[in-house]
């Protein structure tokens, strides 16, 4: 419920100030430039330019991008992120933006298993890596106050409440997946722009409200649930996925009928193998994310338990024996 909201009382005042507005005023240009070129240049564009302009994906990435670094310069060296943790947040906008903002979104509209390549970023790793690096506070520092407000609504408070709950998020994150990977569905969402960009800002909302509610690195009652319900919640997601990546490898042929209507990026890959190299993918790297998951959040009570004080025992009390183990060897930690 917590994880993605700043525990502030008061909603700030104000609206746009000059830094705000120059800043809005050069993403604005960016991708004015971008969008035009996207759609009157798009043959000199390079492979890392849009194929398919889109401004709110574009204005998530760079707005995100521009909030999170003045936020970070406008924290105290105390609050301020880690290196290792700003590094994180940059990584993970650059994956989900390099699989919808760039020609890759086109590979993946024309081979499947480019496409759960595809979901695999936007649902899995990009939002991973976001979650880990645990912006929320510098993001509140560097938005703009009409947008910091946003932040105290209280419908998105209630909505956050509802949906960061152990089983509905759980439920959300695979059944999105199960959803969007039934053959009519799936065919609808690939002919219908509409329902494509649906399809797809699905996927990278529910995994970044997925990944929020598990790499939380504070205990409860911040947190909003304990430890060993994070640790339960990627384990839990794991094999509904394992079981559906197994039965589209492995299940009969021909189920995905869009590729061989729309044309094969890779006529030498026939249907039956992209098939199964896309179950592959939908089985194998969500599996290694969930594990990556549960490690992460193992770690985050290690840490957490480390900075417990010791109790020191009362005067004329024994002291009581304290065994005592190094992790150093294989933590790095002393």
């Amino acid at each position: 419920m917590e994880s993605l909201k700043l525990e502030l009382a008061v909603a700030p005042a104000g609206g746009f100030d000059r830094e705000d507005i120059a800043g809005l005023a050069v993403v604005a240009a960016l991708g004015g430039t971008l969008s035009w070129l996207s759609l009157y240049r798009p043959t000199e564009l390079p492979p890392w330019a849009p194929w398919d302009f889109s401004w709110v994906e574009f204005l998530s990435a760079a707005l995100g991008v521009w909030w999170y670094v003045r936020g970070v310069a406008r924290g105290t060296p105390r609050t301020r992120p880690s290196p290792w943790r700003q590094a994180s947040f940059l990584l993970g906008v650059a994956a989900i933006y390099a699989v919808v903002q760039t020609r890759f979104d086109y590979m993946a509209q024309h081979e499947f298993f480019l496409n759960r390549v595809q979901h695999i970023f936007m649902h899995h790793l990009g939002p991973y890596l976001i979650a880990l690096a645990w912006p929320g506070e510098a993001l509140y520092l560097g938005a703009p106050a009409p947008f910091r407000r946003i932040a105290h609504a209280r419908t998105l408070r209630a909505v956050l409440g509802i949906v960061q709950q152990p089983l509905p998020a759980a439920i959300l994150f695979v059944g999105l997946i199960y959803l969007f990977l039934i053959p009519t569905v799936q065919f609808h969402a690939m002919i219908d722009r509409r329902l494509y960009a649906i399809m797809n800002w699905s996927m990278i909302g529910d995994g970044l409200l997925f990944w929020f509610l598990v790499l939380d690195p504070r205990p409860k009652p911040q947190a909003g649930i304990s430890y060993g319900m994070r640790m339960v919640l990627p384990y839990a997601v794991m094999f509904p996925q394992i079981a559906l990546g197994s039965y589209i490898a492995f299940g009969p042929s021909g189920l995905y009928r869009y590729y061989d209507l729309c044309g094969r990026l890779l006529p030498s890959v026939s249907a039956a193998t992209d098939q199964r190299i896309g179950g592959i993918v939908a089985w194998i790297p969500a599996g290694m994310m969930s594990v990556l998951g549960l490690i992460t959040v193992l770690n985050a009570l290690r840490v957490h338990e480390e900075s417990l004080p010791v109790e020191e025992p009362e005067d004329g009390e024994e002291s009581p024996t304290r065994i005592v183990v190094y992790a150093s060897s294989w933590t790095g930690r002393r």
